[in-house]
């Protein structure tokens, strides 16, 4: 098997163990005409999530709580077949797998803390609402659907 261009990092200097990764090859349905008739194009490489040593112990645990719709037995399944040729498929299959597992492996959001309006401001915006509304108040005193023919 030829070497890959990986390394492909997850996050910092946590990688994607290469020795851990599962692949299969099948016939692609994607573009190729005649082509894909006879190649091995389409790329599933799988992960096994849940007994994983590469990742510390904290992120596999958020990875495995936020990919339980994905896993099968605790394994993750990633499919690559937009390419003609089986190693840019692996290569996007590979890419695609460390993206999702960073993605899954991130820590939570800070919480939002609520701010409040300044008081200035609200109070700008009230002095503003009663002008418009003075100003429209005074458009109705006058009837200016009359003309004055002179």
């Amino acid at each position: 098997m030829d070497p890959m261009s990986g390394p492909y990092p997850i996050r910092g200097s946590v990688v994607l163990p290469e020795a851990e990764l599962r692949w299969r090859f099948s016939r692609s349905s994607g573009p190729g005409g005649q082509h894909v008739n006879t190649s091995d194009t389409q790329v599933e490489l799988g992960f096994d999530l849940a007994r994983t040593e590469a990742l510390p112990e904290a992120w596999k645990r958020r990875a495995l709580e936020r990919l339980a719709g994905r896993l099968v037995d605790g394994v993750v399944t990633v499919r690559a077949s937009e390419h003609r040729s089986q190693w840019r498929n692996r290569e996007a299959a590979a890419v695609r797998l460390a993206a999702l597992l960073a993605e899954a492996t991130a820590p939570p959001p800070k919480p939002r803390r609520p701010t409040r309006v300044p008081r200035g401001i609200n109070e700008r915006r009230l002095r503003e609402k009663k002008q418009r509304a003075e100003t429209k108040r005074g458009r109705s005193g006058r009837d200016w659907t009359r003309r004055d023919p002179g």
